[in-house]
């Protein structure tokens, strides 16, 4: 099954809160508006950095920022942050541990194509995307009773 790592899915939940707020947003602010923990955030902003999709700011009055607009950030480039090409098997993504008969199997040129096709897909979903929820940031379905306390996600 095509799934992504906790780690990943953290990585947008952190990056759509941060395009709402459009703000310098200290990591622990962060932690506390997502309720994803410090360390998590701290961990994920460095990687989103190295990718240039973040910014970090220092300073007592520093914080960070996404490098550019949301709807400049897919899904895929924060997938490729986190977890490096997206390829469904080796031979896609010409890792070295692939089965070493790419040249004969004749499943290659079709695993490329499903490849392409999922990678098209998560890059025609942009980061605004995800940020537009059904319901306000925090608040359970049909409640209209301000945002509820937030519950603390199990450590990556």
């Amino acid at each position: 099954m095509f799934r992504l790592n906790r780690l990943t899915d953290y990585a947008v939940v952190v990056m759509a809160q941060m395009s709402l707020r459009g703000e310098l947003r200290s990591a622990q602010q962060i932690s506390e508006d997502t309720a994803v923990p410090l360390p998590t955030v701290s961990k994920l902003l460095n990687l989103l950095g190295r990718a240039g999709l973040v910014t970090a700011q220092r300073g007592a009055a520093g914080g960070y920022t996404l490098s550019r607009s949301a709807e400049q950030i897919t899904v895929a480039q924060i997938i490729q942050a986190l977890e490096g090409p997206i390829a469904l098997t080796a031979c896609v993504d010409g890792a070295s541990d692939s089965c070493g008969v790419e040249s004969l199997c004749p499943m290659h040129g079709n695993w490329n194509k499903v490849n392409s096709a999922i990678h098209q897909a998560l890059s025609s979903v942009s980061l605004a995307d995800m940020s537009s929820f059904p319901e306000p940031f925090g608040l359970p379905p049909g409640s209209e009773d301000g945002p509820r306390e937030a519950t603390p996600l199990t450590k990556v």
